[in-house]
């Protein structure tokens, strides 16, 4: 049996054979973790400099902590995330990613969805502020939406926006829903069950505020 491609830590088995198999390596997910349990599993990560290095849910404090030891890093404020980009050749991408948010406070989650696309060499578009209060704004860009390869659609509240895309286009929709919205809304589920609920067909439903799994499967999608 072929001997597998991690590196066990102790307290995390970090998985370096990942960028082989999928084309992007393991990525940090932060929350909750240590500064120092952090720093031990990115140094393993780091240690291949061709592929990139992604830290995401960073708490900026913590990043003052860790750029002093991870040369390259930078952070991303808006996306929450400290990154590295790799020097390898990344796969050829058929086509643009288009993300669009139905407010601003969408947008923390949009700018994780993007920067992975981006440490993943795929263009990116932004559409931000278009929810469906004022329908007309996204009507308005139906040639934008028509013209992207696959669309992350990021919204709270109820979240009926990623159906209204989905309705007006052929590509593959990508739909994120987010904890942003009022009383009962319930910290993103009322959105997350009306995504899922959508009669409008080619749409896939990601977790509350996971900005960055829009990101990786519409990736995966262009680059294949």
């Amino acid at each position: 049996m072929k001997k597998r491609a991690y590196v066990d830590l102790g307290f995390a088995c970090v998985d370096t054979g990942r960028q082989t198999r999928r084309g992007f390596p393991e990525v940090v997910f932060c929350q909750k973790k240590t500064k120092e349990e952090i720093l031990k599993i990115a140094r393993q990560l780091d240690r291949d400099r061709d592929a990139p290095l992604l830290l995401t849910r960073l708490d900026a404090r913590v990043y003052a902590f860790l750029k002093s030891k991870l040369k390259g890093l930078s952070y991303d404020t808006k996306a929450r995330a400290a990154f590295r980009k790799g020097r390898r050749t990344t796969a050829a991408a058929r086509g643009e990613v288009l993300i669009v948010t139905a407010g601003t406070s969408d947008i923390p989650v949009a700018e994780e969805a993007a920067l992975t696309l981006d440490l993943m060499g795929v263009s990116v578009r932004k559409l931000y502020d278009v929810g469906v209060a004022g329908v007309h704004r996204v009507i308005d860009r139906t040639d934008i939406l028509r013209r992207a390869a696959v669309i992350i659609v990021v919204a709270g509240m109820e979240g009926a926006l990623a159906s209204l895309v989905s309705g007006l286009v052929g590509c593959p929709v990508v739909a994120v829903p987010t904890s942003c919205g009022y009383g009962s809304s319930f910290e993103g589920l009322s959105a997350l069950l009306t995504m899922l609920n959508s009669c409008s067909p080619g749409i896939a439903v990601m977790n509350i505020d996971n900005g960055f799994g829009a990101g990786y499967f519409a990736g995966l999608v262009v680059r294949r």
